[in-house]
C-alpha cells in the first residue's frame, strides 16, 4: 500500500509542475501586447490598401480596360440563337400528291441561329485606338492618384510627428515651470524672496499648464485626421523617420541633373501624352467615315413545320455595302471639333511639363532654405538650453528673479518648437523635391 502511494506521488508531482509552468505560459500569452510605434512605410501601405481613392484608382483602370474590351468587340462577330415555341388549337396537315404537308403544327418550333460581322468600317479603327490610348492613360493616372496619396500620407505623418514632439517640449516646460514654482515658495518661506516671485512663477506654471492641455488636443485631432487617411485607428505613438531626415540633410543635386529624369518619370505627364495620343487618334474618325462599310451576315433556321418545301432546314448569307455619301457637313464639324481637343490636350502636356520644370526647381530652393533653418534652429536650442541652466544657478544662488526663470523657460520651450518645425519642415522639403521628381516618398520609382 505504502509503494502504490509513493508512485502516486511520483508521477504527480511533475504533472503538478508541468500544469503550473502551462498557466504561467497562458498567463503570459494573455497579457495586452505593447502597441508598436508606427512607421513612416507601414502608414502609406495601409493608406493605399485601404484608403477610398486608391480602391477607386483601382476601379476606374478596370473601368478603362473594359471600354477597351467594348471597342475591340467591333471587330468580332456578333452571333445570336433564337429559339421559339407556339402552341395552336388544331394542327394544319392536308394530303398533296399522296403526301402528307405539314403547313401548320399544333406545337411549332423554330430557332435560327445568325451571325452579323463588319468586314470592314475603318471608323471604327480610330475608336478602338482611342480606347487603347486612354487605357494607357488611365493606368498612368492611376498610379499617380496612389502615389500623390503616399505623399498626402507622409506630410501628415510628419505633421503629426510634429504635434507629438510640440506638446513633449511642452510637457518639458510644464516639468521646468513646476520645479521653478517649487524653489520659489521655499525660498519665500525662507524669507529670501518677496511674494512677487511666487506669484510670477504660479502664473508661469499656469500658462504651461494651459499649453500642454492645447497641445495634447490638438495631438488628438493630428492623429484623427492621419487615422482617417489609413482608415484605421492608431494605438500607439508614431516613429521617426530617421532616415528620411537623415537624407534631407544631405546636400542635393542640381536642377538640371533631376529634370530629364523627373520628365521620365513624372505619371501625370504620361497620363497627359496617352490623352493626347487618343484625341489624335479620333482626327481621323470624321474623314474615315467617308469611306463605305461592309458586312456580312448569316442566319440558319430550323422548323418543325416543312410547309410546301418539305425541308425543316435553310440558311442564307448575305453582303451588305452601305456608304454615307452626304451628311449634311456634319463630318466636317466632327473634323474641326477632334482638331482642336488634340490640339488642347497638347497644351496641356505642354504646360505641364513646364510646371515640373517649375516645382522641381521650386523644390530645391525650399530645401535648401530649410536645411539652413534648421542649423540655426539647432544653435538657438544650444543656447536657449545653456541660458536656462545658467539662469536656474543664478536663481539658486539669488542672483536671478523669477521672471528671467521664466522667460528663460519660455524661450527654451519655444526653441524646442522650432527645432522640431524646421526638422520635420526639412523632410516635407524634400518629400516636395521627390514628389516633383515622380519618386514615392522614400525615393523609388512607383510601379504602375
Amino acid at each position: 500500500m505504502a509503494v502504490t502511494l509513493k508512485r502516486r506521488r511520483f508521477f504527480l508531482w511533475p504533472s503538478g509542475v508541468a500544469l503550473h509552468w502551462a498557466a504561467v505560459v497562458l498567463a503570459c500569452a494573455a497579457l495586452p501586447a505593447a502597441a508598436e510605434d508606427l512607421s513612416l512605410e507601414r502608414a502609406v501601405q495601409l493608406a493605399l490598401e485601404r484608403n477610398e481613392r486608391a480602391l477607386a484608382a483601382g476601379e476606374q483602370l478596370r473601368a478603362a480596360q473594359g471600354l477597351v474590351a467594348q471597342a475591340r468587340a467591333y471587330f468580332f462577330p456578333a452571333v445570336s440563337l433564337t429559339g421559339n415555341l407556339t402552341r395552336r388549337p388544331n394542327a394544319v396537315k392536308p394530303e398533296l400528291n399522296g403526301q402528307v404537308v405539314t403547313i401548320q403544327s399544333q406545337n411549332a418550333v423554330s430557332a435560327y441561329a445568325s451571325l452579323n460581322w463588319i468586314l470592314f468600317n475603318p471608323s471604327v479603327i480610330p475608336g478602338y485606338r482611342q480606347a487603347l490610348f486612354s487605357e494607357r492613360a488611365q493606368r498612368s493616372s492611376s498610379a499617380e492618384t496612389r502615389r500623390r496619396l503616399s505623399f498626402e500620407v507622409a506630410s501628415a505623418f510628419l505633421t503629426t510627428l510634429t504635434m507629438d514632439q510640440v506638446h513633449v517640449a511642452a510637457g518639458h516646460r510644464l516639468d521646468y515651470a513646476g520645479k521653478t514654482l517649487d524653489a520659489a515658495r521655499a525660498r519665500y518661506a525662507a524669507g529670501l524672496v518677496s511674494v512677487n516671485d511666487v506669484t510670477r512663477a504660479e502664473l508661469e506654471y499656469a500658462t504651461a499648464e494651459m499649453g500642454s492641455t492645447q497641445t495634447q488636443g490638438e495631438v488628438q485631432t493630428a492623429y484623427l485626421q492621419l487615422g482617417y487617411l489609413l482608415d484605421s485607428a492608431i494605438d500607439g505613438k508614431l516613429a521617426t523617420p530617421e532616415l528620411l531626415l537623415a537624407q534631407a540633410e544631405l546636400p542635393a543635386s542640381g536642377a538640371d541633373e533631376l529634370l530629364p529624369g523627373a520628365q521620365e518619370r513624372r505619371l501625370d505627364l504620361r497620363a497627359l501624352s496617352w490623352q493626347a495620343k487618343a484625341q489624335r487618334a479620333l482626327v481621323l474618325e470624321p474623314s474615315l467615315e467617308w469611306l463605305p462599310s461592309l458586312t456580312l451576315t448569316g442566319q440558319y433556321r430550323y422548323t418543325n413545320e416543312a410547309g410546301l418545301t418539305g425541308k425543316s432546314t435553310t440558311w442564307s448569307a448575305g453582303l451588305g455595302l452601305s456608304w454615307s455619301l452626304f451628311d449634311g457637313f456634319g463630318r466636317n464639324g466632327a473634323y474641326k471639333e477632334a482638331k482642336a481637343r488634340a490640339r488642347q490636350a497638347e497644351l496641356d502636356l505642354r504646360g505641364a511639363s513646364r510646371q515640373v520644370d517649375l516645382e522641381v526647381r521650386d523644390g530645391l530652393v525650399s530645401l535648401a532654405s530649410q536645411q539652413a533653418s534648421l542649423k540655426k534652429a539647432q544653435v538657438a536650442l544650444d543656447a536657449a538650453r545653456k541660458n536656462a541652466a545658467e539662469i536656474a544657478e543664478l536663481y539658486r544662488q539669488g542672483l536671478s528673479n523669477a521672471l528671467q526663470v521664466a522667460d528663460a523657460n519660455v524661450s527654451l520651450f519655444e526653441a524646442e518648437v522650432e527645432l522640431a518645425r524646421q526638422r520635420n519642415g526639412l523632410a516635407l522639403a524634400l518629400l516636395n523635391v521627390r514628389a516633383a521628381q515622380g519618386l514615392d516618398p522614400f525615393g523609388k520609382e512607383p510601379i504602375l
